[in-house]
């Protein structure tokens, strides 16, 4: 039997990217050459891997060397990383999953000093919540993950934030200098169930008050936009302000709500070469720990990176819903 890591990583790029032409872009080669992969794949291995039948999907035998192709294209992937770093010339691909308010308030300018400090490592990012970007990093489909609120040894703590009421403009309480969340109660509350949640009932804990019926909303932009069109109120990361228009302020609670956002590798298992490159960068060249992130606060003006969505197949069953794609800290416009 004859398997070589490119019918893998040909098999892996269809699932990843839900189509055989996404996989061909995603590999830098044609739709033909990524069909014959895969059905020398096959042949090699005496059975189907994938159903073809709509959107791409793999077959019961499929799923079953779904992880192990993972790990040997992933150890052969850090087999040539750890010859080119012997080279001192770090070259290859990270996967990075991290909540939304990092995405937008931490990461921009993190990546462009990564993209200055090492040309040919590119870096894809993969925006989810926070329970989604901690079972990327478990099942293996991204190598590092900022965590929230998930202290790691081995990781680098990026940002402490404190959690802030978010009001309209025009709203009465928005030029104050501190509130109470009992202020609050004259508006419907919107949460953020995206791992905000904990935090907003921590902060309604600590003012002795129970958490008002609201909105629960799970993406941060539905959030905004309702606070905006006067539907209520939040309480929202600090990270949040670089999300904000001229419409939105942010205001500082009496009751000091943290969390913590770290970048770590997984926490089970040996890191990938590459990922322990970018830690270590950190750890030497990034004042960590500030409230709201000493890296945030050099985002140009006009806030986040920007990038697009596009949803990507699952990594595994639990994998990956929404993919944002930064290269070397450079949006490319991914195929739709």
């Amino acid at each position: 039997m004859n398997v070589g890591i490119t019918h893998l990583r040909a098999f892996l790029a269809v699932l990843d990217s839900g189509s055989f032409s996404g996989a061909a872009d995603e590999l830098g080669i044609s739709q033909s050459a990524v069909s014959h992969s895969v059905a020398a794949l096959e042949r090699s291995l005496g059975t189907s891997v994938l159903v073809r039948t709509g959107r791409p999907r793999p077959t019961a035998f499929g799923e079953q060397i779904l992880a192990p192709a993972r790990q040997a294209v992933a150890a052969h992937a850090a087999i040539c990383e750890l010859t080119a770093r012997r080279n001192r010339q770090p070259s290859g691909t990270v996967r990075m999953a991290a909540p939304p308010t990092a995405c937008q308030g931490i990461l921009p300018t993190l990546l462009a000093r990564w993209q200055e400090a090492f040309p040919r490592l590119n870096v894809v990012l993969l925006e989810g919540d926070d329970s989604e970007v901690e079972e990327w990093l478990r099942c293996g489909a991204v190598e590092l993950s900022v965590l929230v609120g998930r202290p790691s040894k081995q990781g680098v703590l990026l940002s402490t934030d404190t959690f802030q009421a978010l009001l309209r403009r025009d709203h009465p309480l928005a030029a104050e200098s501190r509130i109470d969340v009992a202020d609050l109660d004259d508006d419907p509350l919107i949460v953020s169930t995206g791992g905000c949640e904990k935090y907003v009932r921590q902060a309604y804990r600590l003012a002795r008050r129970p958490l008002p019926e609201g909105h629960r909303v799970r993406d941060m932009g539905t959030l905004l936009s309702m606070v905006r069109s006067g539907i209520g109120v939040s309480v929202v990361p600090g990270l949040t302000a670089t999300m904000l228009d001229h419409q939105l302020v942010m205001v500082p609670l009496a009751q000091t709500v943290t969390r913590s956002l770290t970048l770590t590798g997984p926490l089970d298992r040996p890191w990938h070469p590459l990922a322990e490159i970018l830690a270590s960068w950190c750890r030497q060249h990034l004042v960590t720990g500030q409230d709201t992130g000493a890296i945030s606060a050099a985002i140009p003006a006009g806030g986040a990176l920007p990038v697009r969505t596009r949803p990507v197949a699952s990594r595994s069953a639990a994998c990956a819903r929404t993919e944002r794609l930064v290269v070397s800290g450079v949006s490319q416009a991914p195929t739709v």
